[in-house]
């Protein structure tokens, strides 16, 4: 019953999910509908708050970029290989793989999002190029399904912007918040602690029951697997002063060793505070020390970079789509605020963390980053919390599981792994809904019960 569910659900999207530049294109028009209809606000408005909203992105779009080339990259040193083909060696059949990917990415997650996303894509990789009849598709998803877990753990932009921010605490927060909130009633909190480790003990031996049949078995070619990164090693006789800068490590030694000084710096002086930049300046030096020369680290760049198109082209047009979710009309009404205020209407304060949850998986549609979530729901949903009796501390960790949860069936975050993977998204994403259906059970559980 469980497959026949799977193979349905796999079948659908397979079927009728667009690619993920077509999903953001149909994100787009909707909410430009959208916000014609519901806030009363005329076409040419709506274009302005898309433009207004268009290139805000352009850093961490960078940022994305540079955790897949850079994880990438570091994931192809001779070093790396050898150290992923040791992690890979004892999943040795189909169901180890799936639970091994699983479970890795999970705890990397929980560790740091942007880790999590590449090591979890480069181990799921070349656990298939170690296992034999393991279904590639269910790998992948199985890697992204750790993603979940994300704002729950140690990287969490919501629960880290409370606990950190000083005087405009209270401004984000519409004075529902005026003094940071200690992390040990978010991410460290019994009810957030419990739904983690339910989810960690169980998520992997769901994704492992969801391996289909044989025959229905997609594997993939190891060939595929095997990027093809030439390296110029010229001969003695014919090397120019170019060609032996570019194949001598003095070069690489040199900058690498500046890299790792202010790694260790940086760890001495902010304790383990990970965040994209210091884990892409890790990734990049490491991969630059790794590969020994410049010229077998540019041509592991250079095959890297493949994967980023996706990332390049879509993260402008969902920054549109968060300018028109979050652009008020003149009464100051926007199409998130009356999304989250509908669910407000109808809680109380039993029920209001489950639907502050469900308000927040909505909006993560069209407002797929966790700092933009927070910008766009704290306003009005910590002030409403406040109001009903329920901590703080549970709202914004509602609102933090809602955006994680329907990361699931969003191609936005699942764009660096299907990047490492060559996959597209719908080859995924029909496991990834069985993923969602299950967490969200687990994770509204949690918020009512605990």
């Amino acid at each position: 019953m469980f497959k026949q569910v799977t193979n349905f659900c796999v079948k659908l999207v397979q079927r009728y999910l667009p690619d993920p530049f077509l999903f953001c294109i149909i994100l787009t028009l909707l909410v430009f509908i959208g916000g014609i209809t519901l806030t009363q606000q005329g076409p040419m408005e709506m274009i302005i708050h898309w433009n207004k909203g268009f290139w805000n992105l352009l850093a961490f779009s960078m940022q994305m970029v540079l955790v897949l080339v850079t994880g990438h990259t570091l994931a192809h040193a001779p070093i790396f290989q050898k150290g992923l083909h040791a992690l890979a060696r004892p999943a040795n059949t189909p169901t180890k793989a799936i639970l091994a990917v699983t479970f890795v990415s999970l705890i990397a997650c929980l560790i740091n999002w942007g880790f999590g996303l590449v090591i979890g894509a480069l181990y799921a990789r070349q656990l298939a190029k170690e296992v034999k009849g393991v279904d590639y598709r269910l790998l992948i998803a199985s890697a992204y399904s750790g993603f979940i877990v994300w704002h729950a753990g140690i990287s969490g932009s919501i629960p880290l912007t409370l606990a950190t921010a000083g005087i405009d605490l209270a401004g984000m927060t519409k004075g529902a918040v005026v003094a940071p909130i200690s992390t040990s009633l978010t991410i460290f909190a019994p009810f957030n602690i419990a739904i983690v480790l339910v989810l960690v003990l169980t998520l992997p031996f769901l994704c492992r029951f969801m391996h289909p049949d044989k025959e229905e078995t997609v594997v993939v070619d190891r060939k595929l697997l095997e990027d093809d990164q030439t390296r110029d090693h010229p001969s003695q006789n014919s090397q120019t002063p170019a060609d032996w800068l570019e194949n001598s490590p003095l070069l690489s030694m040199l900058i690498g060793a500046m890299g790792l000084v202010f790694i260790v710096y940086y760890f001495a002086k902010n304790g383990f505070q990970l965040n994209l930049n210091i884990v892409n300046f890790i990734f990049l030096f490491c991969g630059i020390l790794l590969h020994g020369t410049p010229r077998r680290f540019l041509n592991a760049i250079t095959v890297a970079t493949k994967g980023s198109a996706g990332i390049i082209l879509q993260f402008p047009f969902y920054a549109g789509i968060m300018g028109m979710m979050v652009g008020a009309n003149a009464a100051g009404f926007s199409l998130a605020g009356l999304m989250s205020n509908w669910f407000i209407d109808i809680s109380n304060p039993t029920t209001f963390p489950l639907f502050s949850f469900l308000s927040a998986g909505l909006v993560n549609f069209f407002v797929p980053s966790g700092g933009g979530q927070w910008a766009v729901q704290a306003p009005i949903m910590m002030p409403a919390g406040e109001a009903l009796g329920v901590p703080a501390a549970k709202t914004a960790m509602a609102i933090a599981w809602g955006d994680a949860w329907t990361n699931m069936i969003q191609p936005f975050w699942a764009l660096p792994a299907l990047g490492i993977a060559g996959l597209g998204a719908r080859d995924i994403m029909g496991y990834c809904l069985i993923v969602m259906f299950y967490s969200g059970v687990i994770i509204s559980l949690g918020l009512i019960l605990l």
